[in-house]
Parts: C-alpha cells; sequence; structure tokens
C-alpha cells in the first residue's frame, strides 16, 4: 500500500466535518492483476433522495521543486483512477484534493483554467490548517 500524502489526515477531517462519512481508507480497485489505491472513498446520504453521493479523493501536496511536474503527475494518476472507477464504481466521482494556496497559485492562472474549462479535472481545495474544505470545482 502506498504511503499516505503529508495532508491526508487534514483532508479527512475536512471532509468530515463537511458532512463526508469516509468508507474507504484507502479505495482499493483492481483493474486485472493491478492494484489501485485511491486515497479516500467517501459518502454523504441525501434524505431527500434516499440515495447517497459517493466520491474517491486522491490527495496532492505540490510541495516538489516543480508544480508543472506536481502537476503532470497528478493529472496522469487522475486520468488513470477516473478511467479504474469508471469501469468499477461508475457512480462515484473522483476529485483531486489540494491546498488553496495551490488553487490560487495554479488553477486561478491559464493552465490550470484550461484544464477546468474543459472538464479534465475535478478539485477540492482546503485549507490544511483549519482542516476545512474551502471550494468544490465540479
Amino acid at each position: 500500500m502506498p504511503a499516505k500524502d503529508i495532508y491526508h489526515d487534514a483532508v479527512k477531517t475536512a471532509l468530515i466535518k463537511d458532512g463526508w462519512t469516509i468508507t474507504q481508507d484507502p479505495l482499493s480497485l483492481r483493474i486485472g492483476k493491478k492494484d489501485l489505491f485511491i486515497d479516500l472513498g467517501a459518502e454523504k446520504l441525501l434524505a431527500a433522495e434516499k440515495g447517497s453521493d459517493k466520491i474517491a479523493v486522491e490527495i496532492k501536496s505540490f510541495v516538489g521543486p516543480s508544480e508543472i511536474r506536481d502537476l503532470e503527475n497528478a493529472l496522469g494518476q487522475f486520468v488513470l483512477y477516473e478511467n479504474a472507477l469508471s469501469l468499477t464504481e461508475p457512480d462515484r466521482t473522483l476529485y483531486l484534493a489540494i491546498r488553496e494556496a495551490v488553487y490560487l497559485d495554479l488553477f486561478e492562472a491559464e493552465i490550470g483554467k484550461m484544464l477546468l474549462e474543459r472538464n479534465i479535472i475535478k478539485l477540492v481545495s482546503f485549507n490544511p490548517e483549519q482542516e476545512v474544505i474551502t471550494r468544490w470545482i465540479p
């Protein structure tokens, strides 16, 4: 099993504060003979519909020497996991969790806007000190 991201516990707490129930930590998927591990699986009950929203959350710290290299790696992982989920759990939506500071620095700039406008990636940003979700970008 892979090591947890340095912000794993902060994101987990933030999701719980936001009303989510953590159902898997990590969420494991099997594609053929290969195992994939997404950081968290979560669910939120919807009383009005008597159903639930299901999400998977991959947490990325973006603390490497190059934020573009971090983005490339995160994007590749996101595409792989999103495709795996579409086969194994098509009712679950994948989100990339990033710090609010990374969102402001990278996703309000042209390269991040391009990914969001083309619906390439779904984001949830968080404040690691307060352990709260700051925005959802479906």
